[in-house]
């Protein structure tokens, strides 16, 4: 046998015994642990090792004990760091970041929403009949679907009975509005002339517009501490524009389940509610972008499934395998039901879609076949943390959908779980 075909196959033993180590023995689980881990105060976390392979880490923030794995046990809060050696020779470093302790009320509870846009909504054009024929002022003026007015000859424009008055005096005078446009992140200005429907005394815009939303969803969970709370887990579109609405303001309030339209596959089911009392406000409404809605709270709502503040899960905690939602499908009675986490993306940036979901509880299934429209934002918890929150359903499967991780909602809401105690002050 010539050198060069010995070279090879040796080259072959060495890389077969490379990918060896690398993914299948105690060594190679060891440097497949991510660089970087995080929990929280009092929490424990599992790392893997070997009998020849020795650990050791800053004891004043965390306590290691091994057997056939380390369970690190967070002290306090701070940064640390674990070692792993072989005869003295390190290689692994894993940063351990611990956070201060940290637990909100999860939700569950039906809630009734309602927004107020920031200004009026243009959510479609209107043919306006007149002695020469059909025109719409609003397209002529360049004004688009979707657009917010929010300004009328210099006056903020806060409702549509404000837009009434302006038109018509302006008709009247045959004058031009000056109208201030909010097209997405971008604000202009543009003249509309009102015109005169054919037999008709009051003069037109040529628009169809709207100031406010309401519906229903589900509160996924209230700090106790800041009183803000998260809900629905995904953005409030228009139903025409199917676009955000822009918040000026809104508030929440209880709302009651008075029947369900079970899901099938193509069509997907939804909760019909009603609003307990508009009056008995809960909560005001200051966000609504894509991973939900989010306020302050002055009232609380009964829970007697889970009333406690709980633990919550970073994204790299949540693992395939059974978890369960709190949600109402009767009324205003909350329940706990079974799923199942299909998968679930650890995240180190916001992003909605964290993880895949089944229901596999054969109550919910009879009762709603599934994700239902309503279901939006009931809390997902697995092994008695607070994971996230059910946000869409897939259309042509009703009893599976997308959930969102908890840490993105609650870092719309204003809770930064990272910052100290001291820079929260």
């Amino acid at each position: 046998m010539d050198r060069d075909k010995i070279r090879k196959r040796f080259g072959y033993i060495l890389l077969v015994s490379f990918v060896l180590l690398t993914f299948f023995s105690p060594v190679g689980r060891i440097l497949k642990i991510p660089n970087e881990i995080t929990f929280f105060e009092g929490q424990t976390f599992t790392l893997p090792t070997a009998t020849f392979v020795e650990a050791n880490g800053d004891r004043d923030h965390l306590q290691l004990q091994k057997e056939n794995e380390i369970q690190l046990q967070a002290k306090q809060k701070g940064e640390s760091e674990v070692v792993y050696h072989i005869a003295g020779l390190p290689i692994k470093k894993v940063h351990v970041n611990v956070l201060k302790d940290f637990k909100v009320i999860p939700g569950g509870q039906s809630i009734g929403v309602k927004i107020n846009s920031k200004g009026v909504l243009v959510v479609g054009y209107h043919q306006v009949e007149t002695d020469t024929g059909k025109v719409s002022p609003g397209e002529e003026a360049g004004i688009k679907i979707g657009d917010l007015i929010t300004k009328i000859n210099g006056k903020t424009i806060e409702s549509i009975n404000e837009v009434g008055s302006f038109v018509q005096e302006a008709g009247e005078k045959g004058e031009p509005l000056q109208l201030g446009i909010q097209r997405e992140d971008k604000e202009f200005e543009t003249q509309l002339t009102p015109q005169q429907e054919k037999g008709d005394s009051n003069y037109k815009l040529g628009l169809y517009i709207r100031d406010s939303a309401a519906g229903i969803g589900t509160l996924t969970f209230y700090d106790p501490k800041s009183k803000k709370y998260g809900a629905l887990g995904h953005v409030i579109s228009d139903m025409d524009t199917k676009l955000p609405i822009v918040v000026k303001d809104g508030y929440i309030v209880p709302s009651t389940v008075t029947s369900i339209q079970k899901g099938a596959n193509g069509v997907p089911g939804e909760k019909l509610a009603k609003f307990l009392n508009q009056r008995n406000t809960i909560g005001n409404i200051e966000k609504n972008n894509q991973f939900g809605i989010y306020g302050t709270m002055h009232k609380t709502l009964s829970n007697p499934v889970m009333n406690e503040p709980i633990p919550i899960a970073l994204s790299h905690e949540v693992k395939k395998g059974p978890a369960k939602i709190l949600t109402v499908v009767d009324n205003d009675k909350v329940e706990l039901f079974d799923i199942e986490i299909i998968s679930s993306i650890p995240q180190k940036f916001p992003a909605t879609k964290g993880m895949v979901l089944k229901i596999t509880d054969p109550k919910l299934l009879e009762k709603t076949g599934g994700i239902v429209q309503g279901m939006s934002g009931s809390p997902i918890i697995q092994d008695g943390k607070l994971i996230g929150a059910v946000t869409h359903v897939f259309v042509n499967d009703p009893t599976s959908g997308y959930g969102v991780h908890i840490e993105w909602m609650l870092n719309e809401a204003g809770i930064n779980i990272y910052e100290n105690e001291e820079k929260a002050s």
